[in-house]
């Protein structure tokens, strides 16, 4: 397991935890009570700061549970949190079912995935190599 420094700011009982070994996702959670109508979108707060070192990302991913039973995902998603940010994580979680859904404070809202970033030099060229697949997309390849 790499180590990698991150400042945690939540307060106890805030900070992010692996539900399970081997999970990949440290679970967010709401420090705010509201309601999130159907169809409709909120911005909530976690209570969590971190300080990646570059080289790393956090990408805010939804809970499958969440999204399968109620019909809450992030809307963003993923949620990228730069090494260079310092403030309060927020999650925009978006209701996409026909009912409204309570968020209590301490609810697992999300999902916080800690990666390593390569970061790219574009260089500009006058065309591309040529693929099997070229420019199709949206679908190209079927349904099955």
């Amino acid at each position: 397991m790499n180590e990698v420094p991150v400042l945690i700011t939540a307060s106890p009982g805030f900070e992010p935890v692996y539900a399970k070994p081997g999970d990949a996702g440290a679970d967010l959670r709401s420090t705010t009570a509201l309601t999130i109508a159907a169809g409709a979108r909120a911005l909530v707060p976690t209570g969590v700061s971190i300080a990646l070192p570059q080289g790393y990302v956090g990408l805010v991913h939804p809970r499958s549970g969440l999204a399968a039973k109620h019909g809450i995902t992030v809307l963003n998603t993923p949620g990228t949190i730069d090494a260079g940010y310092r403030g309060e994580i927020m999650v925009i979680l978006f209701n996409s079912s026909d009912t409204d859904f309570e968020v209590a404070i301490g609810d697992r809202i999300a999902q916080l995935v800690i990666q390593t970033v390569e970061l790219a030099r574009f260089v500009p060229v006058d065309k591309l190599p040529e693929t099997e697949r070229g420019e199709t997309g949206f679908g190209s390849s079927g349904r099955k």
